[in-house]
Parts: structure tokens; C-alpha cells; sequence
């Protein structure tokens, strides 16, 4: 459970009220274990896919609930958002037949139409609730007929605590250390669009361009570890070892904030992890291939590979 649990055994528990918590995807999950965490009301859970995991590193073992059941029981319905399963939009849509609020906790900046998406028909909360003022904007632009909360992001308060007491046990980054973190571009496409290139590039093209590609970083890289997204098998990227020597590890047991304070760098798309690593002040990078579109994080200080190319290829040539 990490320091999660310690932070918040202390916490006094009022039980008036019950909250339905339903989550399937990694994002969500972390908030979601993030927020039960801080809450001092009482929980019925939902959970399936990478959420199971996460709610038990962080919360520790959880009774789950079947959804019809915990509509029931609850008071109201606080779930994840998800591309990959239908289960919180499920969520809304019985929750809101029985009166039940419900209650969206966004977790990212993108595809924030096809969250709402069950089967071609749009299906919205009652609320939606953002972590950052960028979400913030970009929600109230897509839904501006729903109610949009700016409120903390509970993951990212963790996170500050977690990578610091990280950072106080560790040996710090190691020099020339990159780690790279990957999510499931193609997969995502494919369901969404039918077009595994619907976005102009799969994960696996980024990554080829990113190994073709190390010297426009103008640092010398000692290493790089590949982190697969949760949702991936653990040996998807083990052909990335015959691409690079430099490859040492394509899987890992350690907790994404054990692997970021780790590395000097670290690399992705436009995955979430990203901005966890702005978080400990890492430099961040997006290898999104030429062709492919823009990456849709809002944050400034990450650097693009694609301009780093350019640039390294003009001090090359003039």
C-alpha cells in the first residue's frame, strides 16, 4: 500500500453516507483509490481491469460489489471514465435511472467524447469533475450543458508525498537513465475509429522513431527501460531489445514513481505517466512520429522529439 495508507489511517470516518465507486481503467483508478482515501464516508466498490490492482496497492484488499447492487446501497455514484469498458458508462446510465447523482472524475486530457460513448449513444453524468484548470477548459468546452468541478487531484497530492519520500530513499536519477512509458495507441484506434492508424502512428512506429532517434536528445543515454501501460501484456515491447542495445528492461514490477525518480529522462506519447514525471521535475519528451497527430497534453514543458530532430539535424548539416 505504500505510504498511501499511512498518510490516511488517522483520518476519522463519518459512515452517513455511501458512495458507489465504480473504475475499470488505470487513470481513473489512481484517482478514484486517491479520493476514497482522503473521503471520510463510507464505500461500496466496482472494479475491473487495472483498477483491481491499483485500489489494492493503495486502499488495500477491497469487498468488491456487483453494479446493480451497489447502485442500490449507495447514495450516490462516483466513477472513473474509460475507453476501454463499458462498466462506468453502465454506471451512469443506471445510477441516473434510479435517481442515484452520478458523478465523472476525468483523469486525463483527451477522447473526452468517446468516454461518454456506450454503444453510439452519448451517456453524461450528472457532474463531471476535473483535477487541473486545462481539464477544466477543454470539458466545459465539450460539455458545456454539464456541470464541470475544478477540485484537487487527489493522485497528484500522493504523488507529491510519494516521489518525495521516493526521492529521500533512493540514490536519485541515474545520469543518462531514460525511461519510456507506453499506452495503447493502436488498440484505442482500432475500437474507436476501426483505423489502427486513425491518429497517423501506432505506439510501436513512436517507439522505432525514438530508438532511431536517441542522439537529437543531445545528452548521452546510458539506458533505456520501456514501462508498458497496465493495460498491455508484459512482453509487448521485447523486440525493442533488437532495435537498440541500449534497451535493458521492457517490463517491471516497480511502481511508476519508483521508475520515474530513477530516470534522468522520460519519454512517451502522451500517456499520463508524462505528466506524473513533470511532477518530479523530470524532462519530459513526446516521440509522436512525423505524421502523426499533435500530442494533446496541454502541459508547456514538454519537449517534442520531432523539433528536437530538426534541430539536431541542422547543427549536423547547417
Amino acid at each position: 500500500m505504500g505510504v498511501y495508507r499511512l498518510i490516511y489511517e488517522q483520518l476519522p470516518a463519518t459512515y452517513n453516507i455511501m458512495i458507489a465507486i465504480v473504475c475499470h481503467d488505470a487513470g481513473g483508478a489512481e484517482i478514484l483509490s486517491s479520493w476514497v482515501l482522503q473521503s471520510q464516508s463510507a464505500h461500496c466498490f466496482v472494479l475491473a481491469g487495472p483498477a483491481v490492482k491499483i485500489f489494492e496497492r493503495k486502499v488495500g484488499k477491497c469487498e468488491l460489489t456487483g453494479l446493480d447492487e451497489a447502485i442500490r446501497l449507495s447514495d450516490w455514484v462516483l466513477c472513473g471514465t474509460s475507453w476501454q469498458s463499458t462498466l462506468e458508462k453502465q454506471a451512469i446510465v443506471q445510477g441516473k435511472a434510479t435517481g442515484k447523482k452520478v458523478i465523472a472524475f476525468l483523469d486525463h486530457w483527451v477522447n473526452y467524447p468517446m468516454r461518454f460513448q456506450l454503444e453510439g449513444v452519448t451517456v453524461l453524468p450528472d457532474e463531471i469533475w476535473v483535477g487541473d484548470t486545462d481539464a477544466g477548459k477543454i470539458a466545459q468546452k465539450i460539455f458545456p450543458k454539464i456541470k464541470v468541478v475544478l477540485t484537487p487531484n487527489p493522485y497528484f497530492e500522493d504523488l507529491q508525498i510519494e516521489l518525495q519520500v521516493i526521492q529521500e530513499s533512493s540514490n536519485h536519477s541515474r545520469q543518462g537513465s531514460v525511461l519510456y512509458v507506453c499506452e495503447p495507441t493502436r488498440e484505442h484506434a482500432l475500437l474507436a475509429y476501426g483505423d489502427e492508424r486513425y491518429w497517423g502512428y501506432t505506439e510501436e512506429d513512436a517507439l522505432q522513431y525514438f530508438l532511431k532517434n536517441i542522439e537529437a536528445l543531445g545528452s548521452v543515454v546510458r539506458e533505456i527501460k520501456i514501462r508498458p501501460h497496465p493495460s498491455e501484456r508484459k512482453n509487448k515491447y521485447d523486440w525493442a531489445r533488437r532495435l537498440s542495445s541500449l534497451v535493458i528492461e521492457t517490463a517491471s514490477n516497480k511502481l511508476l514513481a519508483e521508475q520515474i525518480v530513477e530516470a534522468d529522462v522520460v519519454v512517451g506519447c502522451g500517456s499520463m505517466a508524462m505528466v506524473v514525471a513533470l511532477l518530479a521535475k523530470k524532462r519530459v519528451i513526446s516521440s509522436i512520429p512525423p505524421g502523426g497527430k499533435a500530442c494533446a497534453l496541454p502541459q508547456v514543458e514538454i519537449e517534442h522529439l520531432q523539433v528536437l530532430v530538426t534541430k539536431y539535424r541542422e547543427s549536423l548539416y547547417g
